[in-house]
């Protein structure tokens, strides 16, 4: 297949930028889905022709393109509700300010309509991140929670997102929001339910992250098929379930990345539970030809190992789909 091979920045945001397109130029990848945080890419600066410039030039020199951008911690505080100290961890301190919430979601709010214009500059059609959700909170759903407070939440989700798409519309760029727990969207279901919160607008899709699919119990193959006209990025991420003793779940104990006691964790692309080679079959039977983007993370590898050896993994998944009619074939035994 022709799909460019991309590696996402965000978990690399504490490497400069020029360092990291080096090392993915070296590791033979094609591109970069490049994050709006650390100094990767500032989406306030889209008007700035020569910072414009310089991040193409430092890609080009390293022989990378780039066919996305992410900004999934500023997406976060559009609506999250409540707005506090992990927000302002995230932000950038212009979107925290004083740290009213509802200030930091409108600020927020323009920080997503700058990524629009930043990926316009850049010659980008696709904008990856998170919508945020006033909602999440209740996703236990005890004590019991009125229905009509999680209408009200999707309501609040599409009221804020409307006017960001506008801007994305006017760009020309399309928003792909990854199906993520904390955010409006965050299973089949829920996914369902923000589509139609938001009227299915052209702009609105999705981004297929298979890991946190996985652990949750959903089929991470089939939900390419039910959503196959609103895949609008991919990124690859592994995960791999450790639930075999009976006492680790999948709500992980308030235990940290890594922890054996965990009943889930990601891996190194290739080395967890995720079903590649079903996947990658799908994406090609739903006319899939965008990037194909990494998004490495592994508590237990050294991402210097793990980044170059996911690449080589998923690689070998992406095959030219067969051109031969195989009743033609059997008539002529």
């Amino acid at each position: 297949m022709t799909r460019p091979f991309t590696l996402f920045t965000g978990q690399w945001a504490d490497l400069p930028f020029e360092e990291l397109a080096r090392l993915a130029g070296s590791w033979g990848f094609d591109g970069l889905e490049i994050a709006c945080w650390g100094d990767h890419l500032d989406a306030s600066r889209w008007d700035d022709a020569d910072y414009v410039a310089g991040r193409r030039e430092i890609l080009e020199r390293n022989g990378l393109g780039v066919w996305a951008i992410s900004n999934h911690l500023h997406g976060q505080a559009v609506c999250d509700d409540p707005i506090d100290f992990r927000h302002e961890a995230i932000v950038r301190p212009r979107v925290w300010g004083d740290g009213d919430p509802e200030g930091v979601r409108q600020r927020a709010a323009a920080e997503l309509m700058d990524t629009a214009r930043m990926a316009r500059a850049l010659g980008v059609t696709t904008v990856v991140g998170f919508t945020g959700s006033s909602i999440w909170q209740y996703v236990a759903q005890f004590p019991p929670v009125p229905d009509a407070v999680i209408q009200r939440g999707y309501e609040d989700f599409a009221e804020r997102w409307h006017s960001i798409l506008d801007v994305f519309e006017e760009c020309g760029v399309r928003f792909a929001h990854e199906v993520h727990p904390s955010e409006i969207a965050y299973d089949h279901w829920s996914t369902v339910r923000a589509l139609e919160a938001i009227g299915h607008r052209a702009s609105f899709g999705l981004n297929w992250d298979p890991s946190h699919m996985l652990w949750q119990g959903i089929d991470p193959v089939s939900f390419l098929s039910d959503f196959a006209d609103r895949i609008f990025h991919v990124d690859c991420k592994d995960t791999r379930m450790r639930m075999g003793d009976g006492r680790n779940g999948i709500l992980s104990s308030h235990l940290p990345w890594g922890h054996p006691r965990r009943g889930w964790d990601f891996v190194s692309a290739g080395r967890g539970d995720v079903p590649w080679g079903d996947a990658f079959r799908t994406l090609s039977a739903i006319g899939y030809d965008g990037p194909i983007s990494i998004e490495w993370e592994d508590a237990g590898m050294d991402r210097l190992q793990g980044a170059p050896e996911a690449l080589g993994a998923l690689r070998r998944f992406d095959l030219d789909p067969s051109t031969t009619r195989f009743d033609a074939a059997f008539e002529q035994a």
